[in-house]
């Protein structure tokens, strides 16, 4: 029996030895979740105020191509209206009497061709600034949504 009684102490000290390794783990492990909550709790704030700024940003750019949408409908309507018939008939009349010979119709012509070649011109600038922004504009929403699939592709981590 004296056996025993020598392995018993000795057991019931590797056993406290084991419990108290044990709840230093536990501690460990309790203190490492309590580090990946505050992590995700901070991961989780700045996705929301980078999804915000993008829902802020998506808005702004509908807006802004819904307003070049417009803008491009309105340019191609003025091909299609004319001025008012009687300022029309008071300006053309007044250009007209000035008219007196051949040579005078003549410069009124190229005077005429001249400010439609500028207005084309002006037309085709407009075009190609509008082209140009909303190529921008679609690269920069792109761009957002790829980086909100991207900060929500971090986030699921």
């Amino acid at each position: 029996m004296a056996e025993s009684s020598e392995i018993g102490p000795h057991l019931t000290q590797q056993w406290l030895t084991e419990i108290q390794t044990l709840k230093q783990q536990l501690i460990e492990q309790q203190q490492e979740r309590d580090a990946a909550w505050e992590s995700a709790e901070k991961w989780r704030k700045l996705y929301n105020t980078e999804a915000e700024q993008r829902r802020t940003d998506t808005d702004f750019f509908r807006q802004t191509i819904a307003s070049l949408k417009a803008e491009i409908q309105q340019l191609k309507g003025i091909d299609g209206q004319t001025l008012p018939d009687a300022t029309t008939s008071v300006g053309v009349q007044q250009e007209l009497a000035q008219i007196r010979t051949v040579e005078d119709l003549k410069a009124k012509l190229v005077e005429v061709i001249k400010e439609r070649d500028r207005l084309r011109q002006a037309l085709k600038t407009e075009q190609e600034n509008h082209a140009q922004t909303r190529k921008s504009l679609t690269t920069a929403l792109g761009d957002a949504i790829d980086s909100l699939a991207k900060e929500r592709g971090r986030g699921g981590e």
